[in-house]
């Protein structure tokens, strides 16, 4: 088989692996958490408006407010727009004074309509005189939390079907940019064209409507508008914060967004969601597709068996190897991705265009394959080998437009600089893989560094100089307690400064080891009582 998902179903995480030829090209991991996802839609009320940041603080009923940026609450807001604007006009419809009106241009010049025309626009000025702090709001969660930062949210509302996305608040109706083919767009438009959509309200078809009958529209259009008839009740009957309609879980998302005619199959390890998924395939597809999803009965882990844990590593890694002998290094930082391509040969070969190209298109390749895995997002700056040739530059920017053209998250790249860096930004609506797995070490905060034994060593010798010249410890004995690596720093390096230091100060010093303590960590005690001196 080409492309399989692989589906692994656990109480506290579930796990999706996207394989090709074997090869892992996508991977999600998914937590039994209550923390708002991306697609959720809240009924939240406004805490604060903060004209600074031009944003409102939206409580939805998480630990944090989300964030409302000021141009994302009009959408899904017409009516208190509308009335805003009409009681706007209504103090501007005055009669002016007789010497105003002499300076006025006529009622129907082009010049008063064009003020007319200004003055009806609303600008990010107007937000904080529209919407008001303990207003209700409805909301959709575009970004879920990240590390410290809340969801950030919109009123910009789509709901995602298997083949369209409905559109509440807005009446355009248009087509995935993936679909590309021109006589399949024009014959989808006219099935578009025919269904029966309540105005002001629009759809798109998704790429999985390529294809498709207009009876699969017209079904999955049925599904959604009543979808927000019920989130319209919950409102109208509810009191903010709530959660009034909930992103469907991995399992589900997998039949609805991922099960394309590409898949040739999946493969779940639990018995009741291969049913599930089965039955929603069935009826969203036909038995055919329903064929394709398998139950896993061996018995070891279905991401070992299938090779998936072993390709997992390389995401967790700082440096990734290329088939050809190079590497790519991954730095996260709070700013941007940092990605270094580095040769791995001598300078000899690598000063060879030909193998500078094939190194660089291997990374461009790998690059794109570990943005998708380790879901990255933000500003990415790649930093290739250097190419003397214009072509060469060029070859590379099409190939890499071409690798991240069908990522699933909003990619935007930039030809490489005269510096012969590559930029490019790319959508992220979760945390990325590391941060879902791994915590910030309590010693290290992240860095990744600990002070080295020189270090360690200089500052146990300043700390009981500091000691011994108090007058209350003159004369006294001293232990000092470290770990192993630190002690066997001070035994053999450090040894004839220390004896400096007891005949200096007249104290007798003693050092042990303790495994249980950290690297950075001592303790300076009094030998004889056991009490800590410091």
């Amino acid at each position: 088989m080409s492309k399989e998902i692989i589906l692994n179903c656990g109480k506290l995480e579930q796990r999706f692996a996207l394989l090709n030829h074997g090869k892992l090209e996508e991977y999600k991991l998914e937590r039994t958490d209550d923390l708002p996802k991306a697609g959720d839609i809240y009924l939240g009320r406004i805490v604060n408006l903060d004209t600074s940041l031009q944003a409102a603080f939206v409580d939805i009923g998480a630990k944090k407010n989300a964030f409302l940026h000021f141009k994302e609450m009009l959408p899904g807001n017409s009516g208190l727009v509308e009335q805003y604007r009409s009681d706007q006009e209504s103090k501007e419809n005055i009669i002016p004074s007789k010497r105003s009106r002499k300076n006025a241009a006529p009622e129907n010049s082009p010049l008063s309509q064009e003020a007319s025309r200004r003055k009806k626009k609303i600008t990010m000025e107007d937000i904080p005189h529209i919407f008001k702090p303990g207003m209700a709001i409805l909301v959709q969660v575009v970004k879920a939390p990240i590390s410290t930062k809340g969801a950030r949210v919109s009123t910009d509302i789509t709901i995602p079907g298997r083949f369209l996305v409905l559109m509440p608040y807005s009446d355009h109706i248009g087509l995935s940019s993936r679909i590309e083919n021109g006589t399949e767009r024009e014959r989808l438009r006219k099935i578009l064209s025919q269904l029966e959509i309540p105005e002001n309200m629009g759809i798109i078809c998704r790429t999985n409507g390529e294809g498709r009958k207009a009876a699969f529209f017209k079904r999955d259009l049925g599904l959604l508008l009543d979808y927000w008839k019920k989130i319209e009740t919950k409102v109208a009957g509810g009191t903010a914060p709530m959660r009034l309609f909930t992103e469907p879980d991995l399992i589900d998302r997998t039949a609805r967004d991922f099960m394309t005619d590409e898949i040739n199959g999946i493969v779940v390890d639990d018995a009741d969601a291969c049913k599930h998924i089965k039955d929603t395939l069935k009826r969203i597809g036909g038995s055919k597709l329903a064929s394709k999803v398998t139950f896993y009965k061996g018995t070891a882990q279905i991401f070992d068996y299938y090779r998936i844990d072993e390709q997992l590593k390389s995401v967790f890694q700082r440096e990734v190897k290329l088939p050809g002998g190079g590497a790519i290094v991954i730095e996260e930082t709070e700013a941007l991705i940092a990605i270094d391509v580095n040769t791995g040969h001598g300078r000899k070969t690598a000063e060879q265009p030909e193998f500078v190209l094939k190194t660089n298109l291997e990374a461009a390749e790998e690059i794109a394959r570990q943005l998708r895995l380790r879901n990255v997002g933000g500003l990415v700056v790649l930093d290739f080998i250097d190419m003397k040739s214009a072509s060469d530059r060029d070859e590379l920017f099409r190939y890499m437009k071409k690798l991240v053209k069908d990522d699933r998250a909003k990619t935007q790249l930039l030809p490489l600089s005269k510096l012969g860096l590559m930029e490019m930004t790319r959508q992220r609506e979760h945390e990325s893989i590391l941060d879902q797995v791994y915590d910030p070490c309590p010693y290290c905060h992240g860095s990744g560094l600990v002070k080295s034994a020189l270090s360690m060593s200089a500052e146990i010798q300043r700390e009981l100089a500091s000691v011994m010249r108090n007058k209350k410890y003159r004369g006294v004995a001293l232990r000092v307690v470290m770990h192993p690596d630190i002690l066997d720093r001070l035994r053999t390096e450090d040894a004839e400064l220390l004896n400096d230091l007891e005949a200096k100060y007249k104290n007798e010093l003693s050092f042990r080891a303790d495994p249980s303590l950290h690297y950075e960590e001592f303790r300076l005690l009094d030998a004889e009582s056991g009490e800590e001196v410091r």
